[in-house]
């Protein structure tokens, strides 16, 4: 049995990563808590928008933001997090991606990288790296960055540099699960777009017979400079907020994933602890019966 000493300082040194992991534990909830409340910001906005797209969506499918290019050529948008100790986040995402390239091996792929994991994956990876916004981004995502990368890949498709641009990341459902998705952002579809609103608005609210009938009465209105014109401002606002939406929900699920981390590392190295606890009261137990017995064959010695 080791020595109850050694055993005291593996005790406590086990304490002081229980007390880590805990405080850790505890800043992930409060950033994955604000990550929510960003997430929920929005929605009078995003209605607003949705009132509109209403009114000039009757010609999609003609807009250039629609159409797939011939060139077979795809950007690969990868988000994953600046540390590790979050669990399955990275990995989960990283074999995504691996498995994407596997199965479409005729896909010319270049890649967009988010935060630093993505960054050294695609360099270790040996693929063609063409934008890293990684020193770009904190905890705290803000819409003016997320727009700078929205930007950067909406007009390398609008340029026809690319026939599709797949995101790869993390989607949020709940605290405890996150799943790896490759969302094929371009070229949109309204299928997508519709369940877009619906994820941030609610189902029932979209839904609402009352409110689309409101919506397609000033289908009737006359637009200025007309309906295409403004279908095409209104687009790249959508793709920005939809791709902010991304971060956030990346953003969520990473500090979702860091939260059971450090909770579960916090619990084993409490059970740890208390084993150890266990074994140096033994330890201790059997030093003292040690010496007690040594005093007495030391004290029967001397009568003798």
């Amino acid at each position: 049995m080791a020595n109850w000493k050694e055993i005291k300082r593996r005790i406590k040194s086990i304490k002081n990563t229980w007390k880590i992991t805990k405080a850790m534990e505890l800043i992930s909830t409060v950033k994955m808590k604000k990550a929510q409340d960003l997430a929920l910001e929005k929605k009078a906005y995003i209605r607003s928008m949705l009132e509109i797209f209403l009114s000039v969506s009757w010609n999609l499918q003609e807009s250039k933001f629609f159409k797939k290019s011939k060139i077979n050529k795809t950007l690969a948008i990868v988000i994953t997090s600046n540390k590790w100790l979050c669990w399955g986040y990275n990995v989960n995402v990283l074999k995504k991606v691996s498995n994407y390239v596997k199965e479409n091996k005729d896909e010319e792929i270049e890649y967009i990288a988010v935060w630093k994991k993505a960054s050294a994956f695609i360099s270790r990876t040996w693929n063609k790296l063409i934008a890293d916004f990684s020193s770009d981004f904190s905890d705290n995502i803000e819409y003016i960055f997320s727009r700078s990368i929205s930007k950067t890949f909406t007009k390398k498709f609008l340029r026809e540099w690319y026939s599709k641009v797949v995101v790869f990341y993390n989607h949020y459902v709940n605290t405890i699960k996150q799943i790896p998705v490759a969302r094929e952002f371009f070229p949109l579809t309204k299928i997508w777009i519709e369940m877009y609103f619906k994820q941030v608005l609610g189902e029932a609210f979209y839904d609402d017979k009352e409110f689309l009938r409101e919506e397609n009465k000033k289908s009737d209105y006359t637009f200025e400079p007309g309906k295409q014109e403004i279908l095409d401002w209104l687009m790249p606002m959508l793709i920005d907020a939809m791709f902010y939406d991304i971060l956030i929900e990346a953003k969520a699920s990473e500090h979702s994933s860091r939260m059971i981390a450090m909770k579960n590392a916090k619990d084993n190295a409490n059970k740890f602890a208390q084993k150890l606890t266990l074994a140096y009261n033994k330890a201790r137990q059997a030093s003292i019966t040690k010496e007690v017995s040594e005093i007495v064959s030391w004290v029967e010695s001397l009568k003798e």
